[in-house]
């Protein structure tokens, strides 16, 4: 049985330690950066490698393929694409192209992942900004309404699942009045409830059919002024209960500075709070230890929904991608001919 934790590598190609590491451990997931990538070939090598290595010819293999700033891969190795906001520019001015063309790069996006073995991306982000929002948000948002938002992460979504790809929506329930990065420092929202409910929430709420979700290392003082989301007991039921979201839901990235203390407890913590994975992400390998020795198997809810999660990988819907490519090429034209 696989544990609950997804981890990354440090290379190209896994070493003899992290070899008998992920053997022994059996993560559920594995998240490749920039610096596991090199060419195609070696790509699918490394995943491959690493499926055989756990066990599972289906074990999910993540990346952060939004476009924009968060692009492991780029060209030569796929082609390029935007930051979010220029999907919202365009559905503002064009509803039916804007949705047309999130659609398009979902669609396009998760054929360049699916043609690797990739088969889980770290998008849509659904994150509502705000004037002060931190850049580590930025252009990555999609639009500064939750419409918007809703708007193109759904299509984006559906892109990524026609081309046999899981997103993963995030950053539940909402990273968008952080005013600093969480990768530095904890950021801390005092909004009242009921606006962030209006708000911040809705995108979530509107997506909650999504197979996964990352959460966001936030704190939320309306709801618990001494736990980030990611480790707050009342905010993981929040997002069952009200948010009404069942699939699978991941902490962000365990090593960011914003949350403290040893890797282990911070670990712990999360799980206690009630998160059904462990992401890190750094490839270090006494962290990962440190993740895996207080990571359970997967067992109860958190297995149910892991499975259900990966039971919606399909097979891609037939398609020209190179009309598609033209299609999306066209509309991204129009799009950042908006000022």
């Amino acid at each position: 049985m696989a544990k609950a934790f997804i981890c990354g590598c440090e290379g190209t190609a896994l070493s003899g330690e992290e070899r008998a590491f992920f053997a022994a451990e059996r993560p559920w997931g594995l998240i490749l950066f920039a610096r596991n990538c090199s060419d195609p070939q070696q790509i699918r090598d490394l995943v491959a490698d690493w499926r055989e290595t756990v066990g599972d010819p289906a074990a999910p293999v993540l990346i952060d393929q939004e476009g924009g700033r968060v692009r492991r891969l780029r060209p030569p190795l796929v082609a390029d694409y935007p930051a979010g906001e220029v999907y919202g520019r365009l559905l503002e001015r064009d509803p039916a192209g804007g949705r047309r063309m999130a659609y398009l790069g979902g669609r396009l996006i998760g054929a360049d992942l699916h043609d690797l073995g990739i088969t889980v991306d770290c998008a849509p982000i659904l994150d509502v900004p705000t004037p002060v929002t931190s850049d580590v948000i930025g252009d990555r948002a999609y639009g500064t309404t939750r419409e918007t938002i809703i708007d193109v992460g759904r299509k984006i979504a559906e892109g990524l699942l026609a081309a046999g790809v899981l997103p993963v929506i995030k950053h539940m329930p909402g990273h968008g009045r952080a005013t600093v990065d969480s990768h530095l420092e904890l950021p801390v929202v005092d909004a009242p409830a009921d606006e962030l409910r209006r708000v911040d929430f809705a995108p979530f709420k509107a997506l909650r059919d999504m197979p996964l979700a990352m959460s966001a290392h936030v704190v939320f003082t309306a709801f618990d002024p001494d736990n980030c989301a990611t480790q707050s007991r009342t905010m993981i039921e929040l997002i069952r209960d009200e948010i009404d979201f069942d699939g699978a839901l991941m902490a962000d990235d365990v090593s960011m500075k914003a949350l403290g203390g040893e890797m282990g407890a911070r670990v712990e913590k999360l799980f206690a709070a009630g998160c059904d994975l462990a992401l890190h992400c750094n490839g270090e390998l006494e962290e990962m230890r440190a993740v895996a020795a207080v990571s359970p198997e997967l067992h109860g809810d958190a297995l149910r929904r892991c499975a259900a999660a990966l039971a919606q990988v399909k097979a891609p819907v037939d398609a020209d991608l190179e009309a598609l490519r033209g299609e999306y090429e066209r509309l991204l034209a129009a799009a950042t001919a908006v000022a």
